[in-house]
């Protein structure tokens, strides 16, 4: 895709101003870095407050009759127990079991606001309006924005009081200079924060409003990605795909109760399988030993060089001063501290099995 094709958020001329370097990102032209460059970003994240743009991805409306049931019937989550304000992480799954993105579900009280992937959006809304009896509502004229680290709280409780009260994964409607904003306590960087849903025309003021504070600073894709893979978070297209099992991925815990019960859902009899008696490979933390990064792609092998599995997302820490990845290594080789060898350039070179995440979360509970 040339430049020329590239789609650009309602942001996109405040990154230039600010001197980010723009790459392209799932069809747009997006910042990957500013001035300060992505461990700076990354740690003024964690100890301050980093604002993302994310206006990227999809933002869409369902409503209707039994809305929360019909859409059960495309995702392993419990969506009929959400209780207005309420917010649920779920997987579009296919008939194999196989993971076709995952998004976020909120009860907005009339109606559902579901959040996917960029990536996957096209496919998503597509799925979606292929599935599902319901009105669907692409909100292509609205941009979110997510303020992340410590500070956030204090920072948007400024300008739009109340988010204070909110807890983890809930979500809340908020006046903030004028325009009706969506604030959902949430985000992908292990770190307290806000997602922020608003009308596309106010997107650049509410952003530099936020940036004039002292303690926010814009943060691109770098700093997101080196901040969710501290955090355990998957990212879809490297740790996450439609060969993978959420009982691979670890994240059963995404799988409803009454889901495991019933089932009904794409995939459920290879899903609850696995759930019941194991999946061949598990998703687990790396710890390389020395300061090489092992990246995507890296192959895992034990000590006689056989192959155990690859590395799907992999850094540099700066949090932890280190390298960090995660991957899929065969189950029996899953156990937190077993011994592995990650093959980076040709050289098998130490790593260790480890536990998620590298950095703990500092959400706040309700």
């Amino acid at each position: 895709m040339s430049e020329a094709d590239l789609k650009k958020t309602p942001l996109h001329a405040l990154h230039v101003g600010l001197g980010a370097k723009m790459v392209p990102f799932a069809g747009y032209d997006m910042p990957v870095q500013y001035p300060a460059g992505v461990k700076t970003e990354h740690l003024h994240t964690r100890d301050k407050a980093g604002l993302f743009d994310v206006s990227h991805m999809g933002q869409v409306r369902l409503t209707g009759d039994d809305v929360a049931a019909k859409l059960e019937a495309l995702v392993p989550g419990n969506l009929k127990a959400l209780k207005p304000g309420a917010m649920r992480y779920t997987l579009f799954t296919n008939e194999a079991g196989g993971i076709l993105d995952d998004l976020i579900v909120t009860n907005a009280g009339d109606s559902l606001f579901v959040v996917v992937n960029a990536a996957c959006k096209d496919q998503d809304i597509a799925h979606m309006t292929d599935n599902l009896d319901c009105d669907i509502e692409v909100l292509d004229d609205r941009a979110l924005l997510a303020l992340q680290g410590p500070s956030a709280e204090s920072v948007l409780e400024a300008i739009a009081p109340g988010v204070a009260a909110m807890s983890f994964m809930r979500m809340g409607s908020f006046d903030i200079l004028g325009a009706e904003c969506f604030v959902t306590r949430s985000g992908y960087t292990g770190e307290d924060g806000y997602e922020i849903s608003m009308p596309a025309a106010k997107a650049v003021e509410i952003a530099e409003t936020l940036l004039d504070h002292e303690d926010v600073a814009p943060i691109g894709l770098g700093a997101r990605d080196s901040l969710r893979l501290e955090a355990g978070l998957c990212l879809y297209g490297h740790d996450l795909g439609p060969d993978t099992t959420p009982v691979e991925a670890a994240l059963e815990w995404a799988i409803g109760k009454r889901r495991r019960e019933e089932g009904g859902f794409p995939g459920a009899n290879v899903i609850l399988k696995q759930l019941a008696e194991g999946a061949p490979r598990r998703r687990v933390g790396i710890r390389p030993d020395g300061r090489a990064p092992a990246r995507d792609g890296t192959e895992i092998v034990n000590a006689d060089g056989n192959r155990l599995g690859e590395i799907t997302s992999g850094g540099f820490g700066p949090s932890i001063e280190g390298p960090v990845a995660m991957g899929y290594v065969s189950t029996a080789a899953s156990e937190t501290g077993t011994p592995v060898d990650v093959v980076v350039r040709g050289k098998a070179m130490p790593a260790k099995v480890a536990a998620l995440p590298f950095v703990p979360a500092n959400y706040k509970r309700g």
